[in-house]
């Protein structure tokens, strides 16, 4: 497991992601939080595309991410940035839990 901490000016935490390469190919985002005061400044982005790139380093080249329907505004963002739907849908303590993936381009 990575955990990417994002930082401010005075070095307070803006933002936080982890991910994991569960095989040679394929990784999971265990999960990105910013808080309120963060958002609209593109730290999500900028903690979104330096995971990517760890993975890719890491040669994966599938990402997946689990999410629920309350949170609407990280699916915006997730389908924004390349993650599309999968059609699986799990429980999550009796709440739908649904699975994005991203095929991540290795340059």
């Amino acid at each position: 497991m990575t955990v990417l901490v994002a930082v401010d000016a005075q070095d307070n935490v803006a933002g936080t992601i982890a991910g994991v390469a569960v095989s040679s190919s394929e990784s999971y985002l265990r999960g990105m939080a910013v808080p309120p005061e963060g958002h609209g400044r593109g730290v999500r982005q900028r903690l979104l595309q330096a995971m990517e790139k760890h993975l890719i380093g890491r040669g994966c080249t599938r990402v997946s991410l689990d999410t629920t329907e309350p949170l609407q505004r990280a699916m915006r963002f997730y389908e924004k940035n390349g993650f599309e739907r999968t059609g699986k849908v799990t429980d999550f303590f009796g709440m739908p839990l649904i699975e994005y993936v991203k095929h991540l381009r290795v340059c």
